[in-house]
């Protein structure tokens, strides 16, 4: 490729872009009309990925094609990832303020996260700071994970008092989905928050009871297959469940170390479930890797 023809695919990338997200959108729909997806359908969905794979570092391309990906590996039931990248494609097209300014904002938030949390040490400038920046940003309401972020904060700052037992339960927040580089600092923050339980938030270290209880798994899992944790669940007399419902007991978020986090791929599930818990259902968010632990404690 020549030096004019590379620079062409550089002016019209975003062109291409929206182009190709709108095939997807309509792609998705033809191939879900029926309620039915079978081999061949997702072979075209496959093959349709090799086409734009050129496009494949620039947003939301990245994030869809990740939830292909991921659903192709993992073996997410069809139906599902036909929802979930039905779910992106609305969002990128029915907003474009969504896209540009929610997108940067939430990826911003994701950063004053980890800022926080980068020494291993939270201050109280550091909390009321955050706290401002949240209710600068309401615009971000309804968006995981802002909704929980900005209720936990506004509850510790409620009395102008920040003790160290509130620092621990940020820090124990925030390092489900903050990945720290430095050995060190991530060791100190494991160290200072195990076995801290956060209530009402995605739950650290949670009591889950089985019988009779309902689980949904969302996002393509890091430890085995989502078959293989199911019949983990219905062996110990839970039920799983493939769609979010009032009925849900439990959401198990996977891959929480996917880095599209603002639009990750089980962002559709996530967001129903938020939704219900407003309603005054109780649906208890884990994530996968906690879960895991807990099955496997209860084999062994």
């Amino acid at each position: 490729m020549n030096q004019t023809d590379h620079q062409l695919l550089i002016v019209t990338s975003k062109a291409r872009s929206d182009k190709a997200i709108n095939e997807l959108k309509g792609l998705l729909e033809g191939i879900n009309l029926d309620n039915v997806v079978n081999d061949s359908e997702v072979n075209e969905l496959i093959l349709w990925c090799d086409k734009h794979r050129e496009l494949i570092d620039r947003n939301p391309f990245n994030e869809l094609m990740y939830v292909i990906r991921q659903a192709i590996i993992e073996n997410i039931p069809t139906v599902e990832a036909i929802e979930d990248l039905f779910y992106l494609c609305q969002k990128y097209e029915g907003d474009s303020y969504y896209y540009k300014a929610v997108t940067a904002d939430l990826q911003t938030l994701h950063g004053l996260c980890h800022g926080i949390l980068s020494d291993g040490v939270i201050t109280d400038d550091e909390v009321f700071n955050l706290y401002d920046w949240l209710n600068k940003n309401q615009h971000l309401n309804t968006y995981y994970p802002y909704d929980e972020i900005r209720s936990l904060v506004s509850s510790i700052v409620r009395d102008k008092i920040i003790t160290e037992e509130e620092k621990l339960v940020l820090k124990a927040y925030f390092k489900q989905f903050v990945n720290i580089v430095d050995p060190s600092i991530k060791q100190k923050v494991e160290d200072e928050t195990k076995g801290l339980t956060i209530m009402e938030y995605c739950t650290s270290d949670p009591e889950v009871v089985f019988e009779g209880k309902t689980f949904c798994i969302t996002g393509a899992l890091k430890r085995g297959k989502r078959e293989e944790l199911q019949s983990d669940i219905s062996k110990l007399g839970g039920i799983p469940v493939n769609n979010i419902s009032k009925k849900t007991d439990y959401l198990i978020v996977a891959d929480n170390g996917n880095p599209a986090w603002a639009f990750s791929c089980y962002g559709r599930k996530i967001e129903q479930a938020i939704n219900l818990r407003k309603q005054g259902h109780v649906i208890t968010l884990i994530h996968e890797f906690d879960f895991c632990d807990i099955i496997d404690d209860l084999n062994n």
